[in-house]
């Protein structure tokens, strides 16, 4: 009998889904045209052409990424060949979201990567081989590169060499919209850029001084201070600017945030994996409009908007950076202030891409950031996204190891209404409870209690307004300081 009622239950869980995808297949026939900002995002992209071999290249920390026809090169250390696979085929993601056109990508098995060419002379030699034949102008290795790695393979290569760290910085760079936003992810870039500054021939290690310096002026003439080191001290005084610039940023951020914890407002970070779906959520329970698209890390500036509880409760829920295996710590360095959304929310809504060949490795590098940021402790609901077109086998098994999981799609709006519920049921109490006849003159605090309380009668008497309700314990503490008085 029960093997007839979880058979009965598949049956129907099947059934919910093809219409899912049903509905889904109708809203995008007519999605895109609905976002003028995804459009305005798709018409700006790599002109193609333009070479970007070593010999057009003359200082590192002036060159642009500017990728075309890339070949992606990937060490597998650890772990199954799938999920090698799985990780290069998310650089292949990346590379694209970049605006590049990926040509070939190739896998070593080492126990650890090659400390002079991140792999080994003989792979070197048969990526040289596919370099030529394929015509590519950059090779984006699937890890970071220490300087003296990136710059043997770029001799040996005789082509530009890209690591998925600058390859991310890239993206992030495109896609920064805010001022803050903008200023975050130069100081990532530059971060990077310092450790790796470096030039061709002798232009960076002749002495400064004088008239020979073509012109440095005060501050650029120095006893035997040399060109890189001139440079590396205009960096570190660029950090140093950017670093003040997001500090006043963040007070206007900051001011915000603790308004809303002084009137008790509950928060909800929506966070997860780069492109599961944490926009499209926003978008469904709170119609703000976000930009949607099917690219890597499409959002870098939060979006934070207010929502009501079916009971009139409010609360705020904010739409954060996605995460991605092996996150740059520049970017988490840089990005501090933004995700500090995450880890100052009263609950974490993690979405996961349920169509993701490996959701659960996923699930653990989301929860690693989560971790380096301070955010591990916070209740977290699983909302398993994009049922419509995944496996509905994986569905089932995320459903069973995560105990608070929920499967929906934010494009159908298959299960939006338990995912809802379980975010209300999920939110802070307000604790305190009060019986107070307000005076009709203290009309300011009946709304303070409807907004920021839960009303459980209200009664209207010659002397004023009759509350029940229960309310954070700053605003119970006016009340009854009114009631006293």
């Amino acid at each position: 009998m029960a093997k007839q009622r979880d058979h009965e239950g598949d049956d129907q869980f099947e059934a919910l889904l093809r219409e899912s995808a049903q509905v889904a297949a109708d809203y995008d026939s007519g999605a895109e045209d609905s976002q003028p900002a995804l459009l305005e995002r798709q018409a700006l992209r790599r002109v193609k052409g333009f070479s970007t071999e070593l010999q057009d290249i003359s200082e590192a920390e002036y060159r642009q990424l500017q990728l075309e026809r890339v070949v992606l090169v990937g060490v597998w250390t650890e772990g199954s060949a799938e999920m090698a696979e799985n990780s290069l085929a998310e650089l292949k993601a990346l590379a694209e979201t970049a605006g590049s056109e990926v040509l070939d990508g190739l896998i070593q098995r080492r126990d650890k990567p090659d400390p002079a060419t991140y792999i080994g002379s003989g792979k070197v030699s048969e990526l040289k081989e596919i370099v030529v034949a394929t015509g590519a102008d950059t090779v984006i290795c699937d890890g970071e590169l220490s300087p003296s790695q990136l710059r043997q393979l770029e001799d040996k290569l005789k082509v530009k060499v890209v690591d998925r760290t600058a390859l991310i910085l890239d993206i992030f760079a495109q896609h920064a919209k805010s001022k803050e936003g903008k200023a975050q992810v130069e100081l990532a870039q530059i971060s990077y850029l310092l450790p790796r500054l470096r030039g061709w021939g002798e232009s960076l290690s002749r002495q400064v001084g004088g008239r020979a310096a073509g012109g440095a002026g005060i501050g650029g003439r120095g006893p035997g201070e040399t060109k890189i080191e001139t440079d590396r001290r205009r960096i570190r005084d660029k950090q140093a600017k950017l670093r003040g610039e997001i500090k006043e940023m963040k007070v206007s951020r900051d001011t915000k945030r603790q308004e809303r914890r002084r009137h008790r407002i509950p928060s909800v970070a929506i966070a997860g994996y780069t492109n599961a779906g944490k926009s499209s959520l926003l978008n469904v329970l709170t119609d703000a409009g976000v930009l949607v698209e099917n690219a890597l890390f499409a959002t870098l500036d939060p979006t934070v908007r207010q929502s009501h509880t079916t009971d009139g409760r409010i609360f705020t829920l904010t739409d954060t950076v996605g995460f991605v295996r092996h996150l740059p710590h520049q970017l988490v360095d840089a990005f501090k202030s933004t995700l500090e959304e995450v880890q100052d929310a009263d609950l974490i809504v993690h979405v996961v891409d349920g169509s993701h060949p490996d959701p659960f490795e996923q699930i653990r590098a989301v929860r690693e950031v989560f971790d380096e940021i301070g955010a591990s402790d916070i209740p977290e609901i699983i909302a398993v996204n994009k049922v419509d077109i995944s496996d509905p086998t994986m569905i089932m098994n995320i459903l069973r190891k995560e105990s608070r999981a929920y499967a929906f799609s934010a494009r159908s709006g298959f299960g939006v209404t338990g995912l809802v519920l379980a975010i209300e049921s999920s939110l802070p109490i307000l604790k305190v409870e009060i019986d107070a006849v307000i005076p009709y003159s203290r009309g300011d605090l009946v709304s303070a209690v409807h907004e920021r309380g839960e009303i459980i009668s209200q009664e209207y008497l010659a002397e004023g307004t009759s509350l029940h309700a229960r309310v954070d314990a700053a605003l119970a503490q006016q009340i009854a300081d009114l009631v006293k008085g």
